[in-house]
């Protein structure tokens, strides 16, 4: 079975493991683990016996519940089939470009989207400093018959942008596209969202994800949100009825369930520091800060061969980052996750990296 380019593939873990999907320990995928909430569930069932007929085409209640939910006009916001969807979209209008500036390393889907329409790639990689990730300036650089692509809290690294750094750039490019897919992770007194100021910016493009926050990746549902016009030509390049009846009703639900929004808000900055510290004193092993749901953790190790042991011995998985090239085997991603799932991980890391099973060794040692 081919090595996944995604987080969150149990099938091939499992294989690897030689174990059930579902006994595999999984920190590859960056979903929150406190959820799906409740109200989502309960929202799920009651839709069942409106299976028989088709979802609003318009999605009216769904881009209401968005618009409460942002303080936006509801036609500003497109609901699609995950986020993925509406980069599919989000390609092909960037393609018509002269050239898209992306902030590497940079998530695969953007390259797929890009390579789909034939887009002029332009690389602008992040500058790792003193352990901290920062954005190159591009200021001076001629762009306006160009687009700009990153991230937002930054995936892979967890990096934070302030809006401040940001919005210069939507004075420089003919198209801004921002993905927001785990800035709901970032409290609200801290975000550094651009949605307040969208309305004020037609070159700007916001996507946002609302699988992982309330941990609904099987039910596909992000959205965008941009001009009026722009989303009304996406909506003339797509498929109808991208959005199952199931999914909008969990996401009207989800975006009401205040009492989950403030226990996520709770429960990851002290997790996320638990895991931060105890993969800090691992030999071998350093972590970067992080803003989002996830780590992104240095090694003097082959990760690859770590992944693998970590999966054989321990049915633990782990991110590789062989996917993102200017990562390549000495950096893995994991996942924050509940405290006994963090302790866990940490213990088996301590296990192969002290060499009970050292990595490549393929051999157990016992008492060495």
């Amino acid at each position: 079975m081919r090595q996944p380019a995604h987080g969150g593939n149990l099938a091939w873990a499992a294989a690897l493991a030689g174990c059930p999907p579902d006994a595999i320990l999984d920190f590859s995928a960056s979903i929150s683990p406190l959820g799906p909430p409740n109200s989502a569930i309960a929202a799920i069932k009651s839709q069942i016996g409106n299976l028989k007929h088709y979802p609003d085409p318009n999605y009216s209640e769904l881009r209401l519940a968005l618009s409460h939910f942002h303080q936006l006009p509801p036609e500003w916001i497109l609901p699609g089939n995950g986020s993925a969807e509406l980069l599919t979209l989000i390609g092909r209008e960037l393609a018509q470009l002269a050239a898209t500036t992306l902030i590497t390393p940079a998530f695969g889907d953007y390259y797929r989207t890009l390579a789909a329409y034939n887009a002029n790639v332009l690389e602008c990689p992040l500058s790792l400093v003193n352990g901290h990730w920062s954005l190159t300036n591009n200021e001076g650089r001629k762009t306006k018959d160009k687009g700009l692509l990153l991230n937002n809290p930054h995936n892979p690294t967890g990096k934070l942008f302030s809006r401040d750094s940001i919005l210069p750039y939507l004075e420089q490019f003919a198209l801004v596209v921002v993905d927001e897919a785990f800035m709901d992770f970032v409290p609200p007194n801290e975000e550094q969202s651009l949605i307040p100021v969208v309305q004020e910016y037609p070159n700007l493009v916001i996507l946002r994800s609302l699988t992982k926050f309330y941990s609904l990746p099987g039910l596909r549902l992000g959205y965008a949100i941009a001009h009026p016009d722009c989303l009304a030509k996406w909506q003339l390049w797509r498929d109808p009825w991208p959005v199952n009846t199931l999914a909008a009703a969990a996401a009207i639900a989800a975006l009401q369930d205040t009492e989950f929004q403030q226990q996520t808000w709770a429960w990851l900055p002290p997790a996320r520091n638990q895991l931060f510290q105890g993969l800090a004193e691992i030999p071998g092993l350093q972590p970067q800060a992080s803003a989002a749901n996830f780590l992104l953790v240095e090694s003097q190790e082959s990760t690859s061969q770590l992944q693998q042991q970590l999966l054989k011995y321990h049915q633990i998985l782990i991110r590789d980052c062989l996917s993102f090239k200017e990562l390549g085997d000495r950096f893995f991603r994991v996942a924050v996750r509940s405290q006994s799932d963090n302790q866990r991980l940490l213990t088996a890391l301590n296990s192969v990296l002290s060499g009970e099973w050292g990595v490549g060794s393929g051999e157990w040692r016992v008492g060495e």
